[in-house]
């Protein structure tokens, strides 16, 4: 009998649902992973970051004793990454600048980090899955019904990752952090707001999408049954330029590292998991059928309680901490978008990065009056600035996967050579 499968789950978070998530899917997990045919250890890694929504380390350590007993929680501290720090300055001689490009917190430092550390335990396959999302289906039932199906997450991964180099699953519910918006009541014109959409947009946020999501019930989006049922069969995808994944979701072959580059954003900025897509055009990445349910808004987090809404409600402008997340979600975006397009369209970035900038001049103020609280304005400059810093951080962006290919290599080595 051969050695175990060591499969690894990383969590990334600097929200407490992280402790909701677990303690109440836990029990599943196991239960998945007995049904493999091989043995298999479960490692979940929590890397938390306290300053996202200010909260204390002790938020973060509230899992069921049961959790410990039965899966391995390995916690990624700040203590935990200084150390590891000085360990590839001295070890592998590296710079602290070059490090720093690995490990630490925020999106893509986060994950490269969960992924390092996956790799010291000698972790086969790691499925990184966020703190907004629940391994359920929503399906569309007759008339207003809503149908609730669980999702084996863990094992539809586990069925294809030896055989790839990366798989992804199916992402139903709140697709985007774009709160509804009725226009004429809401002071705002359909045109202004697709202004605005196109001056942020992205890979993952265009208009096309959100016009869709605002004909759809209560800005959800519903499973497929043929995926939920197993009958629309992996499809086979080569990723890069042409097609996209998202950061949660997404399980890595780590025993395939040297198709695996590093994640990277720009300094605040989001984006991490497209720039990872951008360097993955030579791996094998297969998409499964399994759903997360996404809760943009955190307002289902009973979910994975077992209290499933009957019905969604639309994510209303009159709650502040939705302007809030939007507003937090447009500057991530803003951040990353001319990096984007210097890299896809750099023969036209001129040109498109001031169509970018003049639609977002014409938009912004209108956009602006329809969240008091929030200041939407400061989006004109975050985007003058990442503009006119776009080349040094396309040297970072290069500079992060040279300084992982030399990590990787090294730890590749020790671990399976």
């Amino acid at each position: 009998m051969g050695k175990p499968v060591e499969f690894g789950i990383g969590f990334l978070t600097g929200r407490t649902n992280i402790c909701n998530i677990i303690n109440n899917c836990y029990k599943d997990m196991i239960e998945q992973i007995q049904n493999y045919p091989e043995e298999v250890h479960l490692t979940i890694f929590i890397l938390y970051d306290l300053e996202y929504q200010h909260t204390e380390r002790k938020d973060f350590y509230t899992l069921k004793d049961d959790v410990y007993r039965k899966i391995h929680i390995k916690y990624i501290t700040p203590e935990d990454i200084e150390e590891e720090k000085k360990i590839l300055k001295s070890r592998y001689n590296l710079s602290k600048s070059e490090v720093n490009l690995i490990l630490g917190t925020g999106y893509a430092r986060a994950r490269n980090a969960i992924m390092y550390f996956a790799l010291k335990r000698k972790i086969d396959y790691l499925l990184f899955w966020d703190d907004d999302e629940y391994p359920y289906a929503n399906i569309k039932g007759e008339g207003k019904e809503i149908i609730w199906k669980k999702q084996e997450n863990l094992l539809e991964h586990l069925n294809v990752i030896p055989y790839s180099d990366v798989t992804v699953g199916h992402r139903c519910g709140n697709m985007s952090p774009v709160p509804y918006i009725e226009f004429g009541k809401d002071e705002v014109k359909e045109q202004d707001f697709k202004e605005y959409i196109d001056a942020v947009s992205n890979e993952a946020v265009n208009w096309e999408k959100i016009k869709k999501n605002m004909e759809q019930d209560n800005w959800m989006a519903f499973a497929e049954t043929d995926i939920t049922e197993g009958k629309d069969k992996i499809v086979l995808k080569h990723v890069g330029i042409k097609s996209w994944l998202f950061g949660s979701g997404i399980c890595i072959n780590l025993t395939h590292i040297d198709k695996i580059p590093a994640f990277y954003n720009p300094p605040f900025a989001r984006g991490e998991d497209t720039f990872f897509c951008t360097l993955l055009s030579e791996a094998k990445v297969v998409k499964v059928p399994t759903y997360h349910f996404h809760d943009s808004f955190l307002k289902y987090t009973g979910i994975v309680k077992g209290k499933f809404p009957k019905k969604f409600e639309k994510p209303s402008l009159s709650d502040e901490a939705i302007g809030e997340r939007f507003l937090k979600a447009s500057i991530g975006w803003i951040k990353y978008k001319p990096l984007l397009m210097y890299i896809m369209q750099r023969n036209t970035y001129l040109k498109d990065i001031e169509i970018a900038k003049e639609k977002l001049r014409n938009s912004i103020e209108k956009i602006d009056k329809i969240f008091p609280n929030n200041d939407f304005l400061c989006l004109v400059g975050e985007l003058e600035k990442y503009d006119e810093d776009v080349q040094k951080h396309y040297k970072e962006y290069l500079k992060t996967n040279d300084v992982w290919n030399r990590i990787k290599i090294r730890m590749q080595e020790e671990n399976y050579g």
